[in-house]
């Protein structure tokens, strides 16, 4: 009997083994077939957002109540993340033609260092003009319930929370630019 169960049993090389093997695949990029998703859940009832303060990569202060009166993409993500870095450039597409129409793009990075980020960002093609906002002790992701990178909301002119969306995304979507028109044209 002891024969059989050592058989079945996982030994703490192999065990390790997985767990690296696997951490490796989640940081290969994604193969070119697997496109971003586009859906954007719509809270059923819309809550107030969190306010918060953050320092962007030059030490300028960014207050999300500062922003009533213009609808607020809020974006968590990191470096690490390959479904983060995916969407960035549908990010500033979405954000350099709808900005003069009274739309922002906050994205808030989590966990890394402003010389870290400013790096990264060199190896774009296109470097954002939206702020990059550094919440290092998590405290602004903990408010709005983040459980998984990347996720976004996007927050009404009044400053609540309208949809959310887990997971990377093609934010320059004909679908996703309509519903930010939509809370762009809402009193």
């Amino acid at each position: 009997m002891k024969i059989r169960s050592r058989m079945f049993a996982v030994h703490p090389m192999r065990e390790l083994l997985a767990v690296v093997l696997l951490a490796l695949a989640w940081t290969l990029p994604a193969p070119a077939s697997a496109a971003l998703g586009h859906s954007l859940t719509r809270l059923p009832t819309p809550i107030p957002a969190p306010d918060f303060t953050l320092e962007d990569m030059d030490g300028e202060r960014h207050t999300l109540s500062k922003l009533r009166g213009k609808v607020v993409m809020v974006n968590f993500w990191a470096t690490w993340c390959p479904p983060c870095r995916e969407e960035i450039p549908s990010m500033e597409a979405v954000y350099q033609d709808l900005r003069e129409q009274g739309f922002v793009v906050l994205a808030i990075n989590q966990w890394e260092t402003p010389d870290h980020v400013f790096s990264y960002m060199g190896q774009l093609e296109v470097y954002p003009g939206f702020p990059i906002l550094f919440d290092r002790d998590s405290s602004v992701s903990d408010a709005f319930g983040v459980k998984g990178l990347p996720t976004t909301v996007l927050i009404d002119k009044q400053g609540r929370v309208v949809y959310r969306a887990v997971g990377g995304r093609n934010f320059n979507h004909p679908e996703v630019r309509a519903l930010i028109r939509e809370l762009i044209e809402a009193d």
